[in-house]
């Protein structure tokens, strides 16, 4: 399970760092020659794990509860399957 909680959080990376991200002009400062103009202004790494293992906390949690009670089983994603099939 260790494994599959490093997925998620390695997952969870992509979707937090665009969020939060102020470019130096959103920011009101000057730009810094040499740097992209899309470059943040300011990189927080705490601020990121922090909320990099609370989404990937929740989506683990999510995955766990689904796998212990069933809430939505494999055969819902068998579209190849003709018993699935409608009509």
């Amino acid at each position: 399970m260790l494994a599959i909680y490093v997925l998620f959080w390695a997952f969870s990376v992509f979707l937090v760092l665009p969020f939060g991200v102020r470019t130096s002009e959103e920011a009101g400062a000057r730009h810094v020659p040499g740097t992209a103009e899309s470059a943040p202004h300011e990189f927080s790494l705490r601020r990121v794990l922090l909320r990099t293992t609370i989404v990937a906390t929740v989506l683990f949690a999510l995955f766990v509860g689904n796998y212990e009670f069933g809430w939505v089983p494999a055969n819902t994603f068998d579209f190849f399957d003709a018993a699935n099939a409608i009509g």
